[in-house]
């Protein structure tokens, strides 16, 4: 890999030279050298200086974001020519959806390094659109996702899972209870905690409404699972959300199920790949992955 990505890169995340060549372990004359022949040979300035900090200019965001692309396609071609010879080991990197991320996906890697200890995976939790993102940047491995993504035709997706999804208030709401007898206008003028645009629960939301034909006016937005369950529980309102993040919630009475008319909200999780090629680890990752989709219920 060249060592002048490699530094730039550093430098790039570090804003600083100094922070950037003890990560390196190197002078920072030495680094201030890569980044100045590097700029040379491409002959554009990617970094503005000053005396604290460095900053990525214009031509520095293009290639920065293109550098990561090269450094994530180079690992995964070290990965794939290691394991032609080699067992289940190595790096494994990960993006998940909140829902499935925060509770489903630490079970599948306590399943897998028991089976495999040298498998070292690293996680990333963000929004599905995020998610989706960076695996097509080939800076993940692989993606789990809520909800649908459309017109991607370098990626490979494949459902996996199936969802449940479920109206959720306080104990004390006026709607828990009612036994599927719930008027849809009294659905409508509550409060709603919705997650952010781009989620797949967001996503799940607003077909909700659609299915129900409300539209909710009332609404604040949070950017985690986990806040929008600490919203509700606030008494700050309703939500939509997944069977399996508030399953500790219902099974101690914090939260309980507003039942609409015995609708059911299904929703589906998606695995999401950008490379052809699957190494080793990634194959069984996948393996586990579905073996867990038949029984998240």
């Amino acid at each position: 890999m060249d060592q002048q990505l490699q530094v730039f890169i550093m430098v790039a995340e570090k804003r600083n030279f100094s922070r950037a060549a003890e990560e390196l372990h190197m002078t920072q004359p030495a680094v201030s050298q890569y980044i100045r022949t590097f700029e040379e040979n491409l002959g554009v300035r990617l970094l503005e200086r000053n005396n604290k900090y460095v900053q990525l200019n214009k031509a520095g965001e293009i290639v920065y974001h293109h550098a990561k692309e090269i450094v994530g396609l180079y690992t995964r071609m070290e990965k794939l020519l290691d394991e032609l010879t080699n067992k289940v080991r190595g790096p494994l990197s990960i993006g998940a959806s909140y829902t499935f991320g925060e509770y489903v996906l630490p079970h599948v890697l306590a399943d897998m390094k028991t089976v495999y200890p040298d498998v070292q995976p690293t996680v990333k939790i963000d929004n599905t659109e995020r998610i989706v993102e960076l695996v097509k940047a080939h800076q993940l491995d692989i993606g789990i996702i809520e909800g649908h993504v459309k017109g991607e035709k370098n990626l490979e997706i494949e459902e996996f899972a199936a969802d449940r999804m479920v109206i959720i208030a306080l104990p004390d709401n006026a709607l828990v209870g009612e036994n599927g007898e719930v008027e849809l206008k009294e659905l409508e003028v509550q409060p709603w905690i919705l997650r952010e645009e781009g989620s797949g629960t967001r996503e799940a939301g607003e077909k909700v409404f659609e299915q129900l034909r409300i539209d909710p006016k009332n609404t604040m937005t949070f950017s985690s699972t986990q806040s929008v369950k600490e919203a509700v529980k606030a008494g700050l309102g309703i939500s939509l959300l997944s069977e399996l993040a508030v399953a500790s919630e219902l099974k101690n009475g914090d939260l309980k199920i507003i039942d609409v008319n015995g609708l059911q909200f299904p929703r589906e999780f998606f695995i999401v790949l950008g490379s052809p090629f699957r190494t080793k680890v990634l194959d069984e990752f996948v393996r586990l992955l579905k073996a867990k989709g038949k029984n998240l219920y």
